[in-house]
This record gives structure tokens, C-alpha cells and sequence, in this order.
């Protein structure tokens, strides 16, 4: 019987473990971000997002919304809702993607995938810096009309 228990809590504690890795990465990446345009860089004829909030959710899964200008200098917004764990939630709002995913490297940082249609159309990493005041988005990939482009964002956190 006391080698039941040591192994229940065992997997106890590594059901924890995990969760708590799972809630640091979200945790880092957690807040409102205001892009710092002098520090970022952009293909012209490109989009970008002017303020971007990470919001904790219910079931471990995040809340991104993004705002900012289309490629015509339009008003943009989009919002994703889901888990860093790599796989497809849906992404609404934004005419270039319908779906996103989010993979965890470590707790500063996350891997991307932007599609829509099936078809990967961006990639792309979010840093956020050791202090983290600021976190740095690289992307790249295809628009609409098969253009490639290659995009540095920096933040800010407010």
C-alpha cells in the first residue's frame, strides 16, 4: 500500500510539474504589449500589430488579441484562443489566417505556425527578454499574393 501512495504522488507531482511549466510560459508572455516601431522592422507593404494582449483563460489555454493596421493601412484585429502545445486553434478576425498554433521552447519562448486553408502561410518566434520589459517577434512566410516577406517586431510591456 505505501508504494501505491509513493507512486500516486509521484504522478501527482508530475501532473503538476507540467501544468506549472505550461502556466510559466503563459505567464511570461501574459500582458499588454505596445510595439516600439523604431526598434522593429517591416516588408513594406505589410501589416503590422500595434498592441498585442495575452490574457490567462479557463482549461490552461490563452487569450491573444491583436490590434493594429492591415497591409492598406487599415484598422486590424484578430483573437486566438488556445494552448501553447502546438497544435491548431482557430483564429478569428484576421482575412490572412484562420488558424494558429503555439509551441513552448522554454519559458521565454514560443514557436508559431500561421495557416490558412491548411496551408502554412507564416512562421515565426516570440523571445521575451530576460527582464521581461519587451519581447521580440520574427516572422516570415507568404501574403496574399504571394509575396514573400520577413518581419521584426519589437514590444513593450505596459
Amino acid at each position: 500500500m505505501a508504494g501505491m501512495k509513493a507512486k500516486m504522488l509521484v504522478l501527482t507531482l508530475a501532473v503538476w510539474f507540467a501544468a506549472a511549466a505550461l502556466c510559466l510560459a503563459a505567464s511570461s508572455q501574459v500582458g499588454t504589449w505596445k510595439l516600439n516601431e523604431p526598434k522593429s522592422k517591416f516588408t513594406p507593404g505589410t501589416g503590422k500589430n500595434t498592441t498585442v494582449v495575452y490574457k490567462d483563460g479557463m482549461g490552461g489555454k490563452v487569450k491573444i488579441t491583436t490590434d493594429g493596421i492591415d497591409a492598406h493601412g487599415k484598422p486590424a484585429h484578430s483573437e486566438w484562443t488556445g494552448k501553447f502545445d502546438g497544435k491548431d486553434y482557430a483564429v478569428t478576425g484576421d482575412p490572412n489566417s484562420d488558424m494558429r498554433s503555439y509551441t513552448k521552447v522554454d519559458d521565454r519562448t514560443l514557436d508559431f505556425v500561421v495557416k490558412k486553408a491548411g496551408k502554412t502561410t507564416a512562421k515565426g518566434r516570440v523571445v521575451i527578454s530576460a527582464d521581461g520589459k519587451s519581447r521580440t517577434v520574427s516572422v516570415s512566410g507568404t501574403d496574399a499574393k504571394g509575396k514573400k516577406f520577413q518581419n521584426t517586431a519589437v514590444y513593450d510591456k505596459h
